[in-house]
């Protein structure tokens, strides 16, 4: 099915009977990415007396209950309230379902770019150069979302333990850009935007949410970051029609499911 849409810039013919999944399956009890060494996400027949939710076990139906952790186990939609005193919902900030989008693709490397803590010697960051490289011939009406590959991009992304596979980051320098470009959603194919372990600073989330001091901030409420998503290498970089689907979880992370559609300018 195909659809034109009118936007402010020009009319764009969007295809609908193709779209483009990056999300990572979650495979409960079994392989699937690992941030920070916390429980897997797993499943388990519901039990209660004689009843069992197994039909391999004799119950008359499958009943499970599921336990995860949305951060560390999976693609995952995060808002302000990740950072924040001030509790908030990423349903409160993820207002649009359908998002004018890029996907470029950056290979992280050392650089004498910034970051705070300072920047160890083995760390391999996404730079600001690199961005603006990437960007530079870009129609910047397609920015309202921003993809970001990583390479190399084999597809153990779908089930790398990140403590033990240590992952990129965004220099201060890189965020900062992203902020002035206007982008409103951030997607990334690393487990977080920060270093891992920064002493819980947490600089390039502050700087995309502008927020200090764990301070919630109403005008970049509706600013969303999805990471540990998979972007397969057969999708192109350019632009994209993006369906940013999210689990109806009132909490300040959710597990989601990113979807791509390619748009042609008329």
């Amino acid at each position: 099915m195909k659809a034109l849409l009118d936007t402010e810039a020009k009319k764009l013919e969007v295809d609908f009977s193709e779209g483009k999944d990056i999300s990572i399956s979650l495979i409960f009890n079994g392989k699937q990415p690992n941030t920070y060494n916390v429980g897997k996400a797993i499943s388990k027949p519901y039990r209660d007396g004689q009843f069992i939710g197994d039909t391999r076990k004799g119950g008359p139906c499958n009943f499970e209950t599921h336990s995860i952790t949305p951060h560390c186990n999976g693609t995952h939609t995060e808002c302000i309230g990740h950072i924040t005193k001030e509790r908030i919902s990423i349903l409160s900030s993820l207002k649009e379902e359908m998002i004018l989008s890029t996907l470029i693709t950056v290979t992280p490397e050392s650089s004498k770019e910034n970051y705070n803590p300072p920047l160890n010697p083995e760390d391999l960051v996404i730079t600001k150069k690199q961005l603006e490289d990437e960007l530079k011939y870009n129609n910047f009406n397609f920015l309202d979302a921003l993809i970001i590959r990583t390479l190399p991009n084999s597809s153990d992304k779908k089930q790398r333990d990140y403590i033990k596979s240590p992952s990129a980051f965004f220099t201060l320098e890189a965020m900062n850009y992203i902020v002035s470009l206007g982008v409103r959603h951030l997607l990334v194919d690393v487990p977080s935007v920060d270093r891992l372990f920064d002493d819980g600073i947490l600089s390039a989330h502050n700087i995309f949410w502008e927020t200090k001091e764990k301070e919630f901030n109403v005008n970049t409420a509706n600013k969303t970051i999805t990471e540990m998503i998979f972007v397969p290498n057969k999708i192109k970089d350019g632009k994209y029609l993006l369906n940013l689907q999210v689990a109806p979880f009132f909490a300040d992370a959710a597990p989601s499911r990113p979807v791509l559609y390619k748009i042609n300018e008329l």
